[in-house]
């Protein structure tokens, strides 16, 4: 519903209601002041104001049937209606944001150091896109120092340090703790193998090679949670070597 147009709708409509009830008033009040005649505009105008005060509340103008027209109570009853109306357009914003559920938030600075304290400067400046590739790029190099391998790095790394196969000379691997009998183990390693490189391939490379990227400031900010997590993993996990 567009409730900025209900708001000028209503405001305007209410302006004319008033200054027809003011007459009307008037008239009753005062000897030689003539009663408003027949109100054609506020009558053409009932239509679209009937429609948009029956959006907000429904019941509004369900009596005005009882009123004549050009009667006082008629038009009382008409402002009374456009009026909760457009108490109700003003604020449904403001209530529908107050009425949703509270989500929980992410605080950035609570991430993985590794990927927050390398992309805090950079944020700070606005530089999202460095923000992030300097924090995949640090979350690489502490990959590679926990490895001690300096011959691969980021997606390639990533696909054979997490591999559940037993480790062969030269490529250590990465393994977390619990029964490396059951699937969930299992299922654990593969989705930190994928994961990971993933993270480098589809989020790392496009911040490296793309001239400019158009992410929003809550896109880089799962981004960066993104590298976090695979962050917490490498930290996370033992280093096994081949016999």
């Amino acid at each position: 519903m567009d409730h900025a147009y209900a708001v000028e709708k209503l405001t305007s409509y209410l302006t004319e209601v008033n200054a027809h009830l003011a007459h009307i008033e008037l008239a009753k009040s005062e000897t030689g002041v003539d009663w408003p005649d027949w109100p054609q505009e506020l009558a053409a105008g009932m239509p679209l104001t009937r429609g948009i005060v029956s959006a907000y509340t429904p019941h509004g103008l369900s009596a005005l049937h009882e009123y004549s027209i050009d009667s006082l109570a008629y038009w009382q009853l008409v402002r009374m209606a456009a009026t909760e109306a457009l108490g109700h357009a003003r604020s449904a914003d403001e209530l529908a944001a107050f009425l949703r559920p509270t989500s929980p938030t992410i605080a950035a600075d609570a991430l993985h150091p590794w990927v927050w304290d390398s992309a805090a400067p950079l944020w700070a400046a606005q530089a999202r896109q460095e923000a992030v590739l300097n924090a995949a790029k640090v979350v690489n190099a502490r990959l590679q120092l926990k490895l001690a391998r300096h011959d691969k790095g980021e997606m390639d790394l990533c696909m054979q340090s997490f591999d559940p196969q037993l480790p062969v000379a030269g490529k250590p691997r990465l393994r977390f703790d619990g029964d490396r009998s059951t699937p969930s183990w299992m299922a654990r390693q593969e989705g930190a193998k994928y994961f990971s490189a993933g993270a480098f391939l589809g989020i790392r490379n496009l911040a490296a090679h793309q001239e400019t990227v158009t992410w929003t400031e809550q896109e880089a900010l799962e981004y960066l949670a993104s590298f976090s997590v695979v962050a917490r993993w490498i930290e996370e996990c033992s280093v096994e070597t081949a016999p």
